[in-house]
């Protein structure tokens, strides 16, 4: 499913966030979202997935987003947020059968729980199905709730930093995972990403943003060079490139550029 963004605005109050961004998103592609905090990389996520009202237009496919049903969205689009509310005490298999939502009438169906049982296998969390969501660990929530955004079948997939709490062999577990399902399954996988290498590695487009704007857009050679990591980061960096793909060697950060707000 195609993604197009015409002119999209989001403002908190008097401070502008997003300003008038415009771009074309194409399915079987993973696109990662790079900028410091506070950029506005979030806020877009949740722009597109209606979470937030923004001016402008955003369209699936030719149809505009705000024309239509809630639950026509929550079945091509899947969401990822950064941090899980608490939950009251459920099992890893019914949490994630709360993305079958969308589909469901007053009860499950033996093909919503056969979905939920492929998610749980294809994840790698089928061994604690039936443990508490509330007694894992964060990485394992966090992979808990991948499953639960999968189990939508969904057509775009949102993941707002996923790997945060992941260690690194699940950090590219996951990452080739969504490699596999925008290859096999031509699934829209859009997430924002702070290592700038595991973006290189695994994404077909980065998108880097910089104060609401994208600054710079296309794949990982063209947009991670120097001039534009110092540009967006205030960090000198070197960047080699490693099997045709670039690998970023940050060297120094510059005082009083880009700071936390």
């Amino acid at each position: 499913m195609k993604l197009r963004l015409e002119k999209v605005r989001f403002t908190y109050g008097n401070r502008l966030v997003l300003d008038n961004i415009s771009l074309g998103l194409e399915p079987g592609k993973i696109v990662a979202i790079c900028g410091p905090n506070g950029v506005g990389k979030s806020t877009l996520l949740k722009c597109i997935n209606r979470i937030l009202p923004s001016q402008g237009s955003i369209f699936l496919e030719d149809r505009e987003v705000k024309t239509l049903k809630r639950l026509w969205i929550a079945r091509q689009v899947g969401y990822v947020p950064q941090e899980t509310a608490q939950v009251f005490s459920i099992s890893v298999f019914e949490m994630v059968m709360m993305g079958r939502r969308p589909y469901l009438g007053w009860k499950s169906r033996s093909q919503d729980r056969e979905k939920v049982f492929e998610i749980l296998e294809l994840m790698g969390i089928s061994d604690f199905g039936l443990r508490d969501f509330n007694q894992l660990s964060g990485g394992q929530q966090q992979k808990v709730i991948i499953a639960r955004a999968l189990a939508q079948e969904p057509e775009i997939l949102l993941l707002d930093e996923p790997l945060a709490s992941l260690d690194l062999g699940h950090q590219l577990e996951v990452m080739a995972l969504m490699q596999q399902l925008a290859s096999d399954q031509k699934m829209l996988v859009i997430m924002t990403v702070h290592d700038l290498n595991l973006a290189a590695w695994y994404a077909d487009q980065i998108l880097m943003v910089k104060d609401g704007n994208i600054l710079c857009a296309g794949d990982p050679s063209a947009v991670l060079t120097p001039e534009t990591i110092w540009s967006v980061y205030g960090v000198a960096a070197k960047v080699k490139i490693e099997e045709g793909r670039p690998y970023v060697i940050p060297l120094r950060h510059s005082p009083g550029q880009n700071r936390l707000r």
